[in-house]
């Protein structure tokens, strides 16, 4: 049997996803929290395997729940239900490894199927959600946004050359190159250029020279 717990912050809202997920044959829902304070304190008693979770709870986030939630060391398996997500907070929730994602509009049947998904321990997203979980990131963004000069100045850092050496193989002046640098670590947001050569070295656009 896998029980259940409903955190949302409307009673109806409540009362319509206990009806629904009541009728599994293997659902017991043991509790249900119009807050994330009251659904903490369930959580601790009850030790549910599932909580189905409102992205918005008035004062409170779902999202901010359940990393709260993992902190204090709950091991149960999260659902989101809500209407609507930004692609941030979509890839929060992805980043989070939160189970399951459905649509508050999805007929009964497809909430139903969502619990049964989540409870088994696969991960159950909305199509509707897939698009921009799967967007850019705010890192391939930024990355995006290096002009071309600014690349072949990137590669080079990588590659471990000074200012100087860079001028000459690019043929540009050291204060151009010095403009390049300086835009690179502002777009990329890194401090300094060891850390642009190590990144340039993550992201596999530098190969390692024989000397």
């Amino acid at each position: 049997m896998t029980t259940i717990i409903i955190l949302d912050d409307h009673p109806l809202v409540r009362q319509g996803i206990r009806m629904v997920v009541g009728t599994g044959s293997k659902m017991d829902i043991v509790g249900e929290a119009s807050n994330a304070k009251e659904a903490l304190e369930m959580m601790e008693l009850m030790r549910p395997d599932v909580v189905l979770v409102d992205l918005n709870l008035g004062k409170d986030n779902g999202l901010d729940f359940i990393q709260r939630a993992r902190t204090l060391g709950h091991r149960c398996k999260f659902l989101i239900l809500t209407s609507s997500a930004t692609s941030s907070e979509l890839r929060l929730a992805k980043s989070l490894d939160v189970e399951g994602i459905c649509l508050k509009e999805a007929t009964p049947e497809d909430l139903l199927y969502a619990v049964e998904v989540v409870a088994r321990g696969r991960k159950f997203y909305d199509p509707v959600f897939m698009d921009n979980m799967m967007g850019p990131t705010a890192e391939e963004t930024a990355f995006a946004e290096l002009t071309p000069k600014e690349l072949e100045v990137f590669i080079s850092l990588g590659k471990g050359r000074s200012n100087k050496e860079i001028a000459s193989e690019l043929y540009i002046t050291e204060f151009t190159v010095k403009k390049h640098v300086s835009q690179i670590l502002s777009k990329l947001n890194l401090s300094d250029r060891t850390q642009a050569a190590l990144y340039a070295l993550s992201k596999g656009l530098v190969q390692f020279e024989l000397v």
